[in-house]
């Protein structure tokens, strides 16, 4: 294990701690980085990806984490920002010995840092990490957890996109507008429900078959596409990325036709150009850390002990977050996502300093 951010290091400027885990004997190869503790321990899943390269593990786990620290702020929860990544796949590489040790390097850091499911991890998952270390959640039921996360990261979703309606259109509902879903996962399957609940009609798209099955069984009513480019520029109101990040980039956001972007995927955005250019061409976006934080208020409650009533209120909390957002995003003449970044740097500064006051 080795701790290698300092402040004039380029590469991990602004994190508190980079660690890198390795247990030959199981093939673990990870790595654990801790943006900001200001609110709090740090909260933030684990990813299992195939990378590449050992650097495009550490860019990516670099700036998940960086993410995390803004989602928690916006969420309201008294936590940091953090997130790791274990290098390989997990169709292969994935073993108890592996996520076992991958939970005692977790519990090194003392309570710094809890984890949580990501892409490639799962409730399973969670439940052996935790085998070894009190700082996880995301796990099942019978083990004292939350269970599945994308339920409530849904209803963030869903919440998010009706104030984001409201700010659009006068009124916070989807009801006779036409949502483009792309991507048909966990979330996807659930904010699909709370759309065509509302009166939405739906067309979405996947690049799983299976995922695609699911709906021509679950929900005829469904128009599916071919692809993302069929999905963007067919006649949408609402565009909902629910799959990987950089769905908004110089290529497509200029075919664009949706009024609102809000959807799940974590960073949506390409490059932070991308905020003004959908600005300039008229189209609302619900940042992509704030609407999709229903499933991390979900596990943060596993923490005190879950409880779902409670978690979701909190999470139905994300519709004034939202609307509070685009709001000050009019008003200063800003995009959403400077806005909101705005707003959970506040946050950071001003509760975070409290901890300079010492109690007993």
């Amino acid at each position: 294990m080795g701790v290698f951010a300092t402040p004039d290091d380029p590469a991990t400027a602004g994190h508190e701690q980079v660690v890198f885990c390795q247990d030959r004997r199981s093939g673990l190869k990870a790595v654990i980085a801790i943006y900001s503790t200001a609110l709090g321990p740090a909260l933030g899943g684990t990813r299992f990806y195939p990378y590449a390269t050992e650097a495009e593990a550490l860019a990516d786990v670099l700036d998940l984490s960086r993410g995390m620290a803004y989602k928690n702020a916006m969420a309201g929860l008294d936590l940091g920002g953090g997130k790791a990544v274990i290098w390989g796949d997990p169709e292969q590489d994935k073993s108890e010995a592996l996520l076992r040790a991958y939970g005692r390097f977790v519990e090194t850091l003392g309570g710094r840092y809890y984890t949580a499911c990501d892409v490639g991890t799962y409730v399973p998952d969670m439940d052996l990490v935790g085998r070894e270390t009190r700082y996880v959640t995301g796990r099942s039921v019978e083990y004292g957890g939350a269970g599945d996360s994308s339920i409530l990261t849904a209803w963030g979703v869903f919440q998010g996109m009706r104030a984001a309606a409201e700010h659009a259109w006068g009124t916070p509902s989807l009801a006779g507008r036409r949502v483009g879903v792309a991507g048909l996962g966990k979330v996807g399957r659930y904010l699909v429900a709370h759309l065509l609940d509302d009166g939405a009609s739906v067309v979405a798209t996947d690049v799983s078959e299976k995922a695609l099955d699911w709906a021509r069984r679950n929900h005829p009513e469904i128009d599916l596409v071919a692809d993302v480019t069929a999905l963007i520029t067919s006649d949408i109101d609402v565009y909902a990325p629910c799959a990987l990040g950089g769905a908004l980039n110089d290529s497509t956001v200029p075919v664009l036709r949706a009024r609102i972007v809000a959807g799940a995927a974590n960073n949506q955005l390409a490059h932070a150009g991308i905020g003004k250019l959908l600005t300039e061409r008229g189209i609302l976006y619900a940042p992509d850390y704030v609407i999709n934080a229903g499933g991390v208020i979900q596990v943060a409650d596993e923490i005190k002990g879950f409880n779902f009533d409670r978690a979701k209120l909190q999470a139905s909390g994300i519709f004034e977050t939202t609307r509070r957002i685009l709001q000050r995003a009019e008003a200063e003449g800003v995009p959403p996502a400077a806005a909101a970044d705005r707003l959970a740097e506040q946050r950071m500064a001003e509760v975070g300093r409290l901890r300079t006051i010492r109690v007993g």
